[in-house]
């Protein structure tokens, strides 16, 4: 999918068609889940922090908070499309799969093409959205090819074009190249593909390990066997907050985990697994990270033992240095679950772990303005803030535009109700309230 979530907003917020649009945290230390199209000619990118992007494209960014659940949605209708024409899809992420169509066994290289291009129109006509779509004898040449046919696009790469291809990409292009391997392979004069495949293949093991090495190897030189198969369960579940400020007390440090631990025992009741292994991440101001789990004897859904182990595994800011991301993750997924026979043995008191302050105490301490969407209010407390979905009895489903000074502007329109009008309300008109993103699919 082409610019995936930008794409959405601009779908169901037509005022948005043609902007440069940036979607993800939009405090301190916020990052870009996505931008569009627009956004990238100035050199914005996903991952970048945020600041930086808005730096770079200036006043007219169009700043938005994620809308998980309509993602999930509009990806839902696109690989249920898909699944029409091909039964078995391999899928990534919500906006990247691969598939192997039996009926081009044996293809031409413009039947191919054709097959694409009936895709992407079954994509946009079922969804309003872009695709673009690559193929080749394998998983890693279509993987490069489709980022080869965006925006809007197919490239069909045949065997006796391959070679040539990939020879002249950087090495990053490679599946499995990440940016710690790249430096290594730079700084030996490795920066195309086809320096990499002119490397002996032994010499690819000292440099990147003696499994991953010759795997990569074989890829760079187009051998690719993996099969298509549908993706199994997730092995684990989790949630990570950035914080706008450094954690720097043990108190704030409990509010925070207390925060991510529950909700982490919110996806994993929508899972319907429970979960033995629980785990703390820590990442602190200078970027390090520290990772720390335990395993109960069982497979657990209860909120209190998942809270209270994540918990015990806590280290005191004041000694660690200060806490800049923290994370819960639920791993060891299991269909089978038990409860303890005596819970309360497990939910440890401060004196129990020889804690100086108590997790009552730090429930209690003010929350931390959280760097993510929809965490916080607008100006001074209000419960509106831009990129809110609302609905008005005589005007329908809108979002808002902007929030402050007591009063709130809402653009009311939807997808198909082409660009809509502007209106400002009181801060606290009953006649205004919050509403589910999808009403944005009307």
């Amino acid at each position: 999918m082409d610019a995936f979530f930008a794409s959405v907003e601009q779908l169901t917020r037509p005022t948005l068609r043609g902007r440069p649009v940036l979607v993800g945290g939009a405090g301190g230390r916020g990052v870009v889940a996505g931008c569009s199209y627009e956004a990238r000619v100035f050199g914005a990118r996903s991952a970048m922090p945020m600041h930086q992007a808005r730096r770079l494209v200036g006043a007219s960014a169009v700043v938005l908070p994620p809308r998980g659940a309509l993602y999930q949605a509009l990806s839902r209708r696109v690989f249920e499309g898909l699944r029409g024409r091909m039964p078995v899809l391999e899928q990534l992420s919500m906006d990247e799969a691969f598939g192997e169509p039996p009926e081009l066994v044996g293809a031409t290289a413009s039947e191919v093409a054709e097959f694409c291009e009936m895709l992407r129109n079954l994509v946009q006509e079922q969804t309003g959205l872009v695709a673009s779509i690559g193929a080749g004898s394998g998983k890693q040449i279509a993987k490069i090819a489709s980022g080869l046919a965006k925006p809007a696009g197919v490239t069909v790469v045949t065997p006796e074009e391959q070679t040539e291809l990939m020879a002249a990409l950087p090495v990053r292009k490679l599946w499995g190249i990440g940016p710690v391997a790249e430096d290594k392979l730079r700084r030996l004069g490795i920066d195309t593909i086809g320096k990499f495949v002119a490397t002996p293949e032994s010499e690819a093991a000292s440099i990147l390990g003696a499994t991953v090495g010759p795997s990569l190897h074989k890829l760079a030189r187009g051998i690719d066997d993996r099969a298509v198969a549908e993706r199994g369960e997730a092995k684990q579940v989790s949630a990570e907050t950035t914080f706008a400020h450094d954690i720097v007390t043990l108190a704030q440090l409990r509010t925070a985990v207390d925060r991510s631990a529950e909700a982490a025992h919110e996806r994993l009741r929508k899972d319907g697994r429970g979960a033995r292994t629980i785990v703390l991440k820590l990442r602190k101001s200078d970027m390090s990270v520290i990772t720390r789990s335990l395993t109960l004897p069982y497979a657990t859904v209860d909120l209190q033992t998942i809270v209270a182990t994540a918990q015990r595994q806590v280290l005191d800011p004041v000694e660690l240095g200060p806490v800049r991301l923290v994370g819960v993750g639920l791993a060891g997924l299991s269909a089978v679950r038990q409860g303890s026979l005596f819970p309360e043995l497990e939910y440890d008191t401060p004196e129990s772990v020889g804690e100086a302050v108590a997790v009552g105490e730090a429930a209690a301490t003010p929350a931390l303005e959280l760097d993510r969407a929809g965490s916080s209010g607008g100006e001074g407390g209000s419960r509106w803030h831009p990129g809110m979905d609302v609905r008005h009895p005589e005007y329908g489903h809108g979002w808002i535009q902007g929030a402050g000074h007591s009063v709130v502007t809402v653009r009311f329109e939807t997808r198909s109700s082409g660009p809509g009008r502007a209106r400002t309300f009181a801060e606290g008109d009953d006649m205004l309230v919050v509403a589910d993103a999808l009403g944005s699919l009307e």
